[in-house]
């Protein structure tokens, strides 16, 4: 008899039972505590740097559908109706609302992102959005995408809206293939369609125009191009083509500048830029001689210290000779008989004093001895200046040839 009973269909049963009856309480007491509970605090979150809504519009949005909210019961506030209304912001993708036992409403909103700005030929300007959704430009901030340019007829009608002609879905793709892409998101810096509807890719290195067409089998073109700047571009010049067609998915057809373009595009610089370089190398040559000056002076010292020595006995009497070698035969003494660091720094500082002493008595002496041997010095040098700058000067003229 007991074996006909199916006991674990019973203990299942009477398990849900249990669970279902705990629900029951829970939201029993979930309302009681709504009943009782006030709200405490406001908390917004909005991730990202990239504000186009602050929290100061957020608040306003709530006092302007809500009310105050500090200080009410939780039962009293809807939900559901502060998800609606900011959902129904033109910057807001989604919007999360729900309340703690704290009574802390915390509301998180998850901005949209754009990935292309349109300049369209009546003069709006509006983003293009990663769901494929129009959105106005924000005063708060802007965003650094993509920009698309040229003959666009796509209008911005209302605050959110989807896009409706095929070439603003080609933009759409276009610009969505581009953000992927770290290559290309770093390569690419606007598209221009031109009058045959056709998108034209400007990128930031090289001045070419890259012919896209349509955004059918994008990712093949895309493919094209890259081969070509791994094989074609290092071999001639990033400045040899003046266009690059990839709108056919089978091959590339390129149009090729003159030489007498390529040569002004290599002839840039003006001749201010030509003056600052010349500026540039005559300062270095200049610096190069002063430095060589310096080094040069120590080595002419002793010659001039020698007629110095010579020169006094002819001037000063003859009491001051007998003195001067006197005191120098009693130091010279001291020193061999002690041989102490003190003393010898005595000894050498005496010496010092005795030639300045020498120096002022007769400075036409010295004044004489060394313009005689830096002008002859300076000569060479200026000679070989002028040579070094001539030859740089003929090697930056080749240059630019």
């Amino acid at each position: 008899m007991l074996k006909r009973f199916d006991w674990s269909a019973i203990f299942t049963g009477f398990a849900w039972l249990i669970s279902l009856a705990g629900v029951v309480v829970l939201l029993s007491f979930i309302n009681v505590k709504k009943q009782t509970v006030k709200c405490t605090d406001v908390k917004i979150l909005i991730p990202g740097a990239d504000n186009f809504i602050e929290r100061e519009e957020i608040d306003a949005i709530l006092k302007e559908d809500q009310g105050v909210l500090l200080g009410r019961n939780l039962e009293r506030i809807n939900i559901h109706q502060i998800e609606k209304k900011l959902q129904s912001n033109p910057y807001i993708g989604f919007a999360k609302v729900y309340v703690d036992m704290d009574g802390v409403l915390h509301i998180e909103v998850k901005q949209r992102q754009p990935i292309v700005r349109i300049l369209n030929e009546t003069g709006q300007d509006f983003y293009i959005d990663n769901d494929g959704l129009k959105m106005p430009i924000s005063s708060n901030f802007t965003a650094n995408v993509l920009v698309a340019t040229g003959h666009i007829s796509e209008v911005f009608g209302s605050r959110v809206d989807t896009l409706h002609t095929k070439l603003a879905r080609d933009l759409y793709k276009t610009a969505q293939y581009i953000k992927k892409d770290t290559l290309w998101d770093a390569q690419i810096e606007q598209i221009v369609v031109d009058q045959q509807n056709d998108m034209e890719l400007i990128p930031r290195v090289g001045n070419q125009r890259i012919i896209l067409g349509n955004a059918d089998s994008l990712e093949k073109k895309m493919n094209n191009l890259l081969i070509f700047y791994k094989k074609a571009m290092p071999q001639v010049g990033w400045e040899a083509y003046r266009t690059i067609n990839i709108k056919y998915s089978n091959q590339i057809v390129c149009q090729r500048r003159d030489s007498t373009e390529i040569a002004r595009n290599l002839k840039r610089l003006s001749k201010m830029d030509s003056v600052r370089v010349r500026q540039k190398v005559s300062d270095s040559l200049i610096s190069n001689v002063i430095a060589t000056a310096i080094k040069e002076k120590p080595i002419e010292k002793p010659s001039v210290a020698a007629p110095q020595k010579i020169e006094p006995k002819k001037t000063e009497s003859k009491k001051a000779e007998e003195k001067k070698p006197e005191v120098k035969k009693t130091e010279v003494k001291k020193v061999e008989k002690k041989v102490e660091p003190k003393k010898a720094i005595v000894q050498a500082v005496k010496p010092k004093a005795a030639k300045t002493v020498e120096k002022k008595d007769k400075p036409k002496a010295t004044a004489t001895a060394k313009p005689a041997l830096s002008a002859q010095a300076l000569k060479k040098q200026k000679e070989a200046r002028d040579k070094e700058i001539r030859a740089l000067e003929k090697q930056y003229k080749t240059q630019q040839n």
